[in-house]
């Protein structure tokens, strides 16, 4: 009888991934570091285990949005107070704070539980293309 592989978390080996984000849509981007992180990519892909891999973004405001939706798209955020809800076009927000509308998007895609926070770990995004993880020998992911 044949049993179904589980991957064990002592077990799984993590490799590190650089994305560059020069003229990539969001989107698109985010789908692909989401699926780097949750480890879809790998044949040994177990749902309830985390085993994905790094991923460092780099040139997050290079990133472009496709239609209106610098225009149109925003960010919302909530103080927790009555009438505490905060909203930021993305036209602003890819100006001042590139890297956290491309930390929101990533992040959005992945699980929304303990699991998903501990994927959302592994991702680092930086605005140009400096990034201090060249001792960890990124290998560039082709989109």
């Amino acid at each position: 009888m044949r049993t179904t592989y589980m991957a064990k978390p002592d077990e799984v080996q993590r490799k590190w991934y650089i994305i560059d984000g020069e003229g990539k849509v969001l989107g698109r981007l985010a789908a692909e570091a989401a699926k780097i992180l949750r480890g879809k990519h790998k044949p040994g892909f177990t749902p309830h285990v985390n085993t994905g891999d790094h991923v460092i973004v780099i040139n997050a405001d290079k990133i472009v949005l496709t239609g209106n939706k610098l225009q149109q798209k925003f960010l919302y955020r909530h103080s927790g107070y009555p009438g505490g809800l905060k909203a930021t076009r993305y036209d602003k927000l890819m100006q001042t704070r590139p890297e956290l509308a491309v930390y929101k998007a990533i992040t959005g895609m992945l699980p929304h539980n303990s699991l998903g926070r501990d994927m959302a770990r592994k991702l680092r995004v930086y605005k140009g293309t400096d990034h201090p993880h060249q001792a960890q020998q990124p290998e560039a992911w082709e989109m």
